[in-house]
């Protein structure tokens, strides 16, 4: 059988196997990989020597570790806090929630934002009995948006800055032009205005609550430390490749070092480092060998040529199927995968036109991230909300979250859709 004929067979069976068996979407995704490595498909050497694939999942170690201990620490909860003693009243608690769990998230794991400002918003809806449902799926889903803001704030976006050789700066400024943070905080400030209009009868005043006692304000500092790094690292295009892993990883090394002696135990060692996502490092994993391999067989090319061809070789043709299918992809199945397997077909249909990758870059970035926000399995931010409030005894119907998640999604991808194409594609 022709070889690009079986890679593109074998990586369709492994997709379709990850959307039915959403439980075992590392182990077949590594069972994949070694099939690619042992038919020849993709050299052991080259799938195991790639440094950029290892810095995204150092990168994403390293966070999670980081992110684990600030959690502990609860400072997010006193911004949290320190945030509701300024609003007047529950609709503007809401939002401004809503706010700050996006700006949580552009720096710590969407799930995470999810899991520590959720109960703020369950604590407001008991005092003023009223129902909390609307209130975290708009935490949800905006945690979600802003995944796309920072290099650290999504494994997406970690995987983007790889592919497109960017660093931490690169996402507020690329090439002397706005980048794409602030093509997703146009999309919050609009989104921001749907969510006033959705939550305008919640009027009932805010008393706050005792502030949140911080434990710990080192794992704060390393977090400060870990941004400020990547900042630093930015001023350096020649550096290793793996660098910025490295920096996540040592300081989450730092950190986990100074809870043990803190707490005068190596069990604190084992907390932090249950905390990370394996599940997700085993699928990137086997999903970059499996990817590098349709790519080395033609299959990324060969798909590349098919867009090129349905477009009519037009630019902007292109990137607006690109942010649209993306949407609708990511409304029903995980961002991870797909964008893993894009982000060459991108390359690939820009090589193909001359053009500058980088706008299709950001309209696959701000779709695949942005789209999951349409439906309730769209994100695993949307999909940790709907489980807390299950657990606390409330229903959750899908017209409670589509009546939110659709006019935000729509209010976020527009704005994103305009922005990155005047300044990157026009």
């Amino acid at each position: 059988m022709n070889p690009m004929i079986l890679a593109l067979i074998l990586f369709a069976l492994t997709y379709v196997l990850m959307l039915v068996f959403q439980k075992y979407r590392p182990i077949i995704a590594l069972t994949s990989a070694v099939i690619f490595i042992v038919t020849g498909m993709m050299p052991l050497g080259e799938a195991l020597s790639n440094m950029d694939s290892w810095n995204v999942l150092l990168m994403i170690a390293g966070t999670m570790g980081t992110v684990a201990l600030m959690i502990e620490s609860k400072m997010p909860a006193l911004l949290a806090d320190l945030l509701i003693e300024k609003v007047p009243n529950v609709k503007w608690a809401v939002v401004m929630l809503s706010l700050f769990a996006g700006i949580v998230s552009a720096f710590i794991d969407n799930v995470a934002t999810v899991l520590m400002i959720a109960p703020i918003a369950l604590a407001i809806a008991k005092k003023f009995d009223i129902n909390p449902v609307g209130m975290i799926i708009a935490i949800a889903v905006s945690s979600n948006l802003q995944g796309a803001a920072t290099l650290v704030g999504d494994t997406t976006s970690i995987m983007l800055g790889q592919a497109a050789n960017m660093d931490f700066l690169d996402f507020f400024v690329f090439n002397g032009k706005p980048g794409i943070f602030f093509a997703v905080e146009l999309g919050a400030l609009i989104s921001a205005i749907i969510l006033l209009f959705l939550f305008r009868k919640e009027t009932d005043k805010v008393q706050p609550g005792e502030r949140t006692k911080v434990t710990n304000y080192v794992p704060t500092v390393l977090m400060l430390l870990t941004v400020a790094l990547l900042i630093g690292a930015s001023v350096f295009p020649s550096k290793p490749a793996i660098t910025n892993g490295v920096i996540c990883c040592v300081i989450m090394v730092i950190g986990v070092i100074y809870d043990c002696i803190r707490r005068k135990s190596f069990k604190a060692a084992l907390d932090t480092l249950k905390e990370i996502d394996y599940r997700t490092i085993l699928l990137l994993f086997g999903l970059f060998i499996v990817v590098g391999g349709i790519e080395a067989q033609g299959v990324v090319k060969a798909i590349a040529d098919v867009f090129q061809k349905v477009s009519g070789g037009n630019l902007f043709v292109v990137y607006t199927i690109v942010v649209w299918m993306s949407v609708i992809l990511s409304a029903f199945i995980d961002n991870i995968p797909y964008t893993a397997t894009m982000l060459p077909v991108m390359a690939s249909i820009a090589a193909n036109m001359g053009a500058d990758p980088i706008v299709l870059y950001f309209g696959l970035l701000s779709g695949a991230t942005l789209g999951g926000n349409l439906t309730p399995i769209g994100a695993s931010a949307n999909i940790t909300g709907i489980g807390i409030l299950r657990k606390e005894g409330y229903e959750v119907k899908n017209s409670d979250f589509l009546k939110i998640g659709i006019p935000f999604t729509f209010a976020a991808v527009i704005p994103a859709y305009i922005y990155i194409w005047l300044f990157y594609g026009a």
